[in-house]
């Protein structure tokens, strides 16, 4: 890799790390707010309008609990605060851990962004609504099933998540953690 200097006295690489931060999240809070927007400008509140009969629906909910409906609590008022906080926190862990980590490569990156792009679309929701907007609604109507309806910003924490989760299991590097001078666990 290559660690040369940028017109600024930054390492270029390190430019690059932030780069591949800052874009990423730029696209999902773009794509996330565009998408609410017009959601919430063309679908009528609880209105459902089926795209695939029997498995996916475009809906107009909103949701003052966490991803997928959970601590949706009408009139909760602790809730809504202690999520925002929440969001608050996992975002400026997710940055340490960034900062922290910066050098270790997009793969890593790609799965920070995608959570701190999704977990700040909906931050910036519940900050100006107070609740979030959410509009993917898929079911399966022979089996009785139904998944509660989500946005843009929950598919990215959940994709990040995941991405997250490979990382660490199976691209982590494992430079002597755990281990003596000989090489054997400690």
């Amino acid at each position: 890799m290559r660690h040369g200097f940028g017109g600024n006295g930054a390492p270029t690489s390190v430019k690059k790390a932030y780069l591949q931060l800052i874009l990423p999240v730029a696209c999902v809070l773009i794509l996330d707010q565009i998408t609410k927007l017009w959601v919430s400008r063309t679908i009528a509140l609880n209105e459902a309008i089926p795209v695939i009969p029997g498995f996916f629906n475009l809906v107009h909910v909103r949701n003052r609990g966490m991803a997928f409906g959970m601590m949706n609590r009408p009139g909760s008022d602790w809730s809504l605060y202690a999520l925002i906080a929440a969001s608050v926190v996992a975002i400026a862990v997710l940055l340490l851990w960034f900062g922290k980590a910066k050098h270790e490569g997009y793969r890593l990156v790609i799965g920070l962004s995608l959570v701190i792009g999704g977990a700040t679309g909906n931050l910036i929701d519940r900050l100006r609504l107070g609740e979030v907007t959410d509009f993917l609604d898929f079911y399966l109507s022979s089996l009785g099933w139904h998944w509660p309806a989500f946005n843009v910003a929950d598919s990215a924490v959940t994709i990040g998540t995941l991405w997250l989760a490979a990382y660490i299991l199976f691209f982590q590097p494992r430079t002597g953690r755990g281990k003596g001078s000989s090489g054997t666990p400690q």
